[in-house]
């Protein structure tokens, strides 16, 4: 018998980061903790792991679906080495076709991807959560046109999954704009929306929460945190299936890559109490 999984959205980092961590000292250690302190508040594997990436977008909502996904290195101008990490974790191509028909019932069009293989956005976190690559995993991609309405809609269909034992993820970044990061702008537009998401997610009711994600792009610093929204409609689908759920942040730090502030966010209560400092 399963209880119900609380969703999560969780900051990934940047590109292959657990293979690279020799490459920049102690960067990584914060978000690497709150991994592993995911993975302790979780007790129990999941049976399955639902994965939407920001790293993987289309015309429709499609599933990976292979037994055995290959790997989508999805990142140019990295070591030669990243090149070669193989995160094995199987599929699970009857939880693929689950999500599609509920899709299908619920009016998204749908669809499965036998070729698609597991991107940065997905096996860099599956790595550090579960590097024993033993729970089957699928990915969900993101449609195009970034709709957070539909994006939580999404969430909302599949919302059932949470108590048959499958771990809903979307895998994204709070603040995504890397020319800021290296100029120095993500400073103040980091900390500004990072605020203002941590009142929606933590300090506002579900109606609340999600009228104002609907309407993210109007939020202080919008546009300077998600030039391009990609890495942020992972967020809504994960709000979607969270339901009335309440949002806890699991992940904060105001110094990533030196000068970003970061989070990640759980919606609904962790199976195992855990003190995450």
């Amino acid at each position: 018998m399963h209880h119900r999984l609380p969703t999560y959205f969780l900051s990934h980092g940047g590109g292959p980061w657990p293979w690279m961590k020799d490459f920049r000292p102690g960067v990584y250690d914060q978000l690497e903790k709150s991994l592993h302190d995911v993975r302790k508040e979780l007790g129990e594997l999941p049976r399955a792991v639902l994965m939407i990436s920001g790293h993987w977008e289309a015309d429709r909502f499609w599933l990976s679906s292979a037994s055995h996904p290959s790997m989508h290195y999805d990142y140019v101008g990295f070591p030669e080495h990243t090149y070669r990490i193989r995160y094995d974790a199987p599929g699970e191509p009857e939880l693929a076709e689950t999500v599609r028909a509920i899709l299908e019932r619920g009016g998204m069009p749908s669809g499965l991807d036998p070729r698609r293989g597991y991107d940065h956005g997905t096996f860099s976190l599956m790595h550090v959560l579960y590097p024993e690559a033993q729970v089957p995993l699928v990915q969900l991609s993101m449609k195009a046109d970034f709709d957070p309405a539909e994006h939580i809609r999404v969430g909302e269909l599949i919302a059932p999954l949470r108590d048959q034992g499958v771990l809903i993820v979307g895998s994204g970044f709070s603040f995504h704009d890397t020319r800021s990061i290296l100029s120095g702008a993500g400073v103040v537009a980091s900390a500004t929306f990072d605020q203002w998401l941590d009142e929606t997610l933590v300090h506002s009711k579900p109606p609340e929460r999600r009228r104002r994600l609907m309407d993210w792009s109007n939020a202080p610093a919008a546009r300077a945190a998600h030039p391009r929204e990609d890495h942020l409609i992972p967020l809504m689908v994960a709000v979607g299936a969270a339901g009335d759920d309440a949002g806890t942040r699991v992940y904060h730090e105001r110094a990533f890559m030196g000068a970003i502030t970061a989070s990640s966010y759980r919606f609904g209560e962790a199976p195992v109490a855990v003190s995450i400092s």
